[in-house]
């Protein structure tokens, strides 16, 4: 049975993509030119220091995304989202989602509880509301509280990330939710877009791949990292953030800790190097073996976009030639 068509605010969309959030790296130039490149480009609401800046930043973004649907009337811009922490911890939620009431922005992404206050207040000014789950259960309790649709952080994402198989997740989910669905998890390539579309997603969410472009918040170190960096070189711990996420080892040992004994150091270990997690230590997915060099978010974009493309042509030649040999 065919699942229902997506929100209209998903539906501008040249790749079934998804940017992720990152929290410091995602810039307004970033998102602007994700947005431009025909994706859904995201921006974390706290990456501005004030309310007030998140207002100016969503005002700079919407008037270039503007522009340059008027100058590409042949390739309009995909859609914006903004991502809300909704644990109550956060003291400028209430600010923040009136800014981007005032923005009617589209696409609200919700992280660390969903809330059936803010689905409403989205609801009430025509966005959508997306919600990022671990486990089904998390992704089973969004959807009652009024989340348009879900993300699925499976195992292997960069940062706050889950321990489920993209398999198992997308499965569990989509046994009895037919919405709006995007995977996250070790997902930087064209090929594997167009796998966790045949896993039943509606979009690949991609987040350390954008981290290596000249857009991002990101420093040149960082960036060097992830290209000189393979999944060996993640490590998944919570003792940075308290939540468990992956790393980048080599920003763990620059720091001066050993990546590979960090069960059992108490905070103040972490403390006493100076480092912090995401400004110093480094979040990564396990996926960065596919990125071969820092680029514009245009030229990421034409590579994914062709990869999929051809992944796509691939496999339908495969199954053409199975059937042909079956007959």
């Amino acid at each position: 049975m065919s699942r229902p068509p997506l929100p209209e605010a998903l539906r501008r969309t040249r790749l079934p993509v998804i940017a992720a959030p990152l929290f410091i790296v995602s810039s307004p130039a970033l998102v602007v030119a994700q947005c431009a490149a025909g994706i859904v480009g995201c921006l974390p609401a706290l990456n501005a220091r004030t309310s007030a800046q998140l207002d100016q930043w969503l005002g700079e973004i919407t008037a270039a995304l503007a522009a340059h649907d008027r100058k590409h009337p042949d390739r309009l811009s995909g859609p914006l989202a903004v991502n809300l922490i909704a644990h109550r911890s956060n003291a400028r939620l209430d600010d923040d989602l009136a800014v981007l009431a005032r923005h009617r922005v589209p696409i609200v992404i919700t992280s660390m509880g969903a809330r059936t206050d803010i689905n409403d207040a989205v609801h009430g000014w025509g966005g959508i509301v997306l919600h990022d789950v671990i486990t089904d259960g998390f992704a089973r309790k969004a959807i009652d509280k009024g989340a348009d649709g879900l993300i699925g952080v499976a195992a292997g994402a960069g940062g706050h990330a889950g321990t489920r198989s993209p398999f198992a997740l997308v499965q569990e989910i989509r046994a009895w939710f037919d919405g709006p669905l995007a995977l996250s998890g070790a997902i930087a390539t064209g090929r594997s877009i167009l796998a966790a579309r045949a896993l039943g997603a509606d979009f690949a969410y991609i987040g350390s791949a954008f981290i290596a472009t000249h857009e991002a918040n990101a420093s040149d170190g960082y960036r060097q990292m992830l290209v000189d960096s393979t999944s060996d070189d993640v490590v998944y711990t919570d003792l940075f953030s308290g939540v468990h996420a992956n790393y980048l080892k080599p920003s763990v040992r620059a720091q001066g800790l050993d990546p590979d004994r960090l069960d059992g150091l108490p905070r103040s270990a972490v403390d006493a190097t100076g480092g912090k997690a995401w400004r110093d230590i480094w979040g990564a997915g396990q996926g960065i073996a596919a990125i071969r060099d820092v680029s514009a978010t245009q030229a990421l974009v034409e590579r994914l976009a062709q990869e999929y493309e051809q992944a796509a042509n691939d496999l339908a030649q495969d199954h053409a030639a199975r059937q042909e040999t079956i007959s």
